[in-house]
């Protein structure tokens, strides 16, 4: 039995290790094992780098991972972004550990998305902590966790991120083209949380408190036989909770909410002990009072379970087990799992528009730390565009004026729904590109205050139905006139130099007129030394005469 338990410790160890799953420490910067559970925790820098990062002060011991925090107090939302495999079925989890941090005892609300998608309005609490899970499949090869202020003067907050990979087989009923919400998950007979140690995916079980009817059996069977697509653990199977006769049945608490949502629930159970031939146990199961389910019968040694979905429910719907007609031994139940489901889950922005917003981000590091999707879920689009309505948005807008734009500007031609870029007040260099001009929406360029050169492209100045702005462009020429004009706006309205009204160097007009002058005076000095010496020459051969 003790060469099993180690060698299970070593396989969920080195599958923590080995799997893409990661555990993330907000705020902090280090990393290291959590002598809890095993857990390798890793510090945030490589997922984030806006935000400021805070270290909970406590007289009282806290669990490490929930010590530190990243709170962010602009921007409509910020992400952390993490890695993943397009079309993998993963569970998210995510804390919230207020514990005072900014010393104001008011436990902020905000809002919680993840790949778009809205997830829950959070409610942190002053001392407890609060975690929410997602379980479904991505649709891109990046799962992102955002926070978003809703409510003014409550900054959102996030203490730590766990993503796990689960089997593809698993929870097999849902629809994948939505998430299932965790509301409870428990152990029946157990006294301590059972997770990553002894589930091979790390999902938490909380023990269920007993109530004065319910007896704790202890299977007689050290090795529990577990072949269910949803791979429980076998400690679950080691305990349960049975009535103390075939009357009384088991009532579930679900934990949902108030109004009736589509419901998703796993039933776990394992026969104790081995029955004699006058003994059996079978079991029904009823929803309000009503038979949902045909007798089923909890088999000695091997982990059994009922799932129920395409129902909808709320906190007053009741869920029991009880015992059939002919059942001599009351009801038991070992694990349950209560989830809530999910709208459908987006397929995000245009992924045209990703493809142009990522080279934009290649480019220019101060873009890099915008994460989670462009533009949803709406309102929550990112600060600098503008998004049409829509399960599939396309961005319109750029707003990168003054945005410490550094270097070429990049091809997102790929973005054909722009209909206003503004660049103005950066440092662009290098022509202006040749796609800006058959983008087939685009209204207004605004590329003034730049280091922008040679000519606009005839795609650009020809467009009738584009209000172009270059002023304020030394080294840019403009169809038809001088290449040393310093300002143009080709729009025609005469525009006004961009703002900040950066001063350009004069280094170009002082070499281009002391270069020429002084190649004259040498060309000048040149032809009389010639002229000097052919006189002298011509002296000197008279004088031999």
């Amino acid at each position: 039995m003790a060469t099993y338990l180690l060698l299970l410790i070593i396989s969920a160890s080195a599958f923590s290790t080995l799997n893409a799953d990661v555990s993330i420490d907000c705020g902090s910067s280090e990393s290291y094992s959590s002598d809890d559970y095993s857990i390798g925790w890793v510090g945030d820098d490589l997922y984030i780098q806006h935000g400021e990062s805070v270290e909970l002060q406590s007289s009282k011991p806290i669990y490490q991972p929930m010590a530190t925090l990243r709170v962010f107090t602009d921007r409509k939302k910020n992400c952390y972004n993490i890695d993943s495999e397009k079309g993998s079925k993963v569970l998210v989890r995510a804390y919230f550990f207020y514990g005072n941090y900014d010393g104001k005892s008011s436990p902020p609300k905000f809002d919680l998305h993840f790949d778009g998608n809205h997830w829950i309005t959070v409610e942190t609490s002053a001392d407890q902590l609060v975690s929410y899970e997602a379980i479904y499949v991505t649709k891109t090869d990046t799962i992102s966790v955002c926070v978003a202020q809703t409510f003014p003067n409550m900054f959102p907050f996030i203490s730590a991120i766990e993503v796990r990979n689960l089997d593809s087989k698993m929870y097999g009923y849902s629809d994948s083209n939505r998430a299932l919400m965790l509301r409870s998950r428990v152990a029946y007979g157990t006294e301590v949380i059972v997770r990553s140690t002894d589930d091979f995916y790390d999902r938490i079980w909380v023990p269920a408190v007993k109530g004065d009817d319910f007896t704790v059996l202890t299977s007689d069977e050290t090795f529990i036989e577990v072949s269910l697509d949803d791979s429980p653990p076998r400690a679950l199977f080691q305990n349960a909770f049975a009535t103390d006769n075939t009357s009384t049945s088991i009532q579930l608490g679900t934990n949902l909410p108030t109004t009736k949502v589509p419901v998703y629930m796993n039933i776990y159970y394992s026969e104790a002990s081995v029955l004699d031939s006058t003994q059996k146990r079978s079991l029904q199961l009823l929803v309000d009072g009503k038979i949902n389910s045909k007798p089923f019968i909890p088999v000695y040694g091997t982990a059994g379970e009922i799932t129920l979905y395409n129902l909808t429910a709320n906190s007053d719907t009741t869920f029991s087990l009880a015992a059939s007609p002919d059942s001599t031994l009351p009801p038991l139940i070992n694990a349950l799992e209560v989830f809530t489901v999910s709208d459908e889950l987006t397929d995000g922005t245009n992924s045209d528009d990703v493809e142009g917003l990522v080279s934009l981000q290649d480019e220019f590091d101060v873009l890099k730390d915008w994460g989670g999707d462009p533009c949803l879920p709406s309102p929550y689009s990112w600060d600098w565009i503008n998004c049409t309505s829509g399960s599939t948005p396309r961005v319109t807008t750029l707003y990168l004026g003054s945005f410490g734009l550094s270097g070429f500007l990049p091809d997102f031609s790929s973005m054909t729904s722009l209909e206003i870029i503004d660049l103005h007040n950066n440092s662009l260099i290098g022509s202006i590109p040749e796609f800006l001009g058959t983008l087939p929406n685009l209204k207004q360029l605004n590329l003034a205050g730049n280091d922008l050169s040679g000519t606009i492209p005839s795609s650009i100045s020809k467009n009738k139905k584009l209000k172009l702005t270059v002023t304020d462009n030394p080294n840019l020429c403009v169809s038809g006139k001088s290449c040393k004009t310093a300002s143009v706006d080709t729009s025609g309205s005469g525009g006004s130099s961009s703002s900040g009204g950066r001063k350009k160097s004069k280094l170009p007009v002082i070499l281009g007129t002391t270069i020429p002058i002084f190649v004259l005076v040498w060309v000048i000095g040149g032809v009389c030394a010639v002229l000097h010496h052919k006189r002298k020459s011509e002296a000197i051969a008279a004088g031999n005469v």
